[in-house]
């Protein structure tokens, strides 16, 4: 057993009141939980937890053997992802134990967006189908309580009325384990007013819409005949077919050459952005070079929803699923069936992952713009730096034109 799976092992031990392997039962080291944060935050309430989690098998595809079908030309500004085993997650150190341990993993041939769905792309679904976002709903306080200690006050009216959660830099150091010193509950914020009700998205078309919940993303990919894809086959897309993993797509140099190669945050998180890469802020999707498959932002600028629940020891629990059964990798891996994090305020709260950093990001705090990074977020949460970008596969293309 890898150190990597061993520690996440005994720390999901730990949370459950269970005796490390080996020894007594310890304390979990505490972090701020990202899950619930909407809610968290909205009441003042967020939890400090550590990483863990309880065992359940992962669901694996079972289409081993099939032959791809014939891929055609590509879709309107998609591109081709071919498809092979890849190692994926992390056994280096790296800020999160959720990502590891590394293991083998095959993904099938699939097209994916050029680039995350931008502001044109989202208003065209809007003026189609007349949806409205998460955000822009008022909150159900009886569907967020359930995600909150017994007994939590409810906040005043004004607090449900429709909105989300923009980023606010309080100009100066801060605990960097509570993430309500920089994230604040903004009546009108969403995708049209992404900062809130005095923002708004003008002459920004090619910028990733944000403020996007994942049940507005699946609608959204619906609509387009499209879905979100799932972790594996974003990490896969991600690396751009680079022969070997490194630390970062490019390589394991942030800046080759002083050039800035994704949307991050420069300066010290959160006191200042010095913009110095362009940018302090999201950034249109040609600002920064593509990756081996001339995709756009898979490092930084904004998070990606995937198709995945998240769990912390999900890799754990597929490496172990690997040993017991003597596959030589995974093929098409789903991702587990629910969702689990001590982190949270309810451990089991449903949350799915999320990809790639974000211009949030810095080595001083997250430095999630490497391929493996992984976090969970609720499926109902809008926030300024996650957007999303569509899949589609040979087969759902001949299933859409039957």
């Amino acid at each position: 057993m890898g150190v990597k799976t061993r520690r996440i092992r005994e720390r999901a031990r730990a949370s459950e009141g269970r005796a490390p392997e080996g020894g007594a039962a310890s304390e979990p080291s505490r972090k701020s939980g990202f899950a619930s944060l909407q809610k968290a935050l909205m009441l003042a309430a967020v939890a400090l937890a550590a990483f863990g989690g309880t065992f359940a098998l992962v669901k694996f595809s079972q289409s081993r053997g099939q032959a791809p079908a014939a891929r055609g030309p590509a879709p309107a500004g998609m591109v081709w992802i071919p498809g092979n085993e890849f190692i994926m997650g992390t056994d280096e150190p790296t800020p999160q134990d959720n990502e590891g341990p590394a293991l083998a993993v095959k993904v099938d041939p699939f097209w994916m967006d050029r680039h995350d769905v931008t502001n044109d792309e989202f208003r065209k679904f809007v003026e189609a189908t007349g949806y409205v976002t998460t955000a822009e709903k008022p909150v159900d306080w009886e569907e967020v309580k359930k995600e909150l200690p017994p007994g939590a006050p409810k906040p005043p009216d004004e607090k449900l009325q429709p909105g989300s959660l923009v980023y606010t830099s309080p100009g100066h150091p801060v605990d960097l384990r509570d993430m309500a010193n920089w994230w604040t509950w903004t009546n009108g914020a969403s995708w049209k007013h992404p900062q809130g009700p005095t923002s708004n998205i003008d002459g920004k078309d090619d910028n990733p819409v944000v403020q996007v919940s994942w049940d507005d993303a699946v609608a959204y990919a619906r609509w387009a005949g499209k879905r979100l894809p799932t972790e594996a086959e974003w990490e896969f897309a991600a690396r751009g077919g680079a022969k070997t993993n490194t630390r970062f797509w490019w390589g394991d140099e942030f800046r080759p050459d002083g050039k800035y190669m994704c949307n991050t945050y420069t300066g010290k998180f959160p006191v200042k952005d010095t913009a110095e890469d362009g940018f302090a802020g999201v950034s249109p999707w040609k600002a920064f070079p593509p990756n081996g498959y001339g995709l756009y932002d898979m490092a930084g600028n904004v998070w990606q929803w995937t198709a995945d629940f998240y769990r912390v020891d999900a890799h754990a629990l597929d490496a172990e699923r690997l040993a017991r059964s003597g596959d030589a990798y995974c093929l098409n891996p789903k991702g587990p069936s629910d969702s689990f994090d001590p982190g949270n305020i309810k451990p089991d709260a449903v949350e799915r992952v999320t990809k790639g950093g974000s211009f949030l990001c810095s080595v001083s705090y997250c430095e999630s713009y490497r391929p493996t990074a992984r976090r969970g977020t609720p499926p109902d949460t809008g926030l300024g730096h996650i957007g999303f970008r569509c899949v589609l596969t040979p087969p759902q293309r001949q299933d859409a034109s039957k």
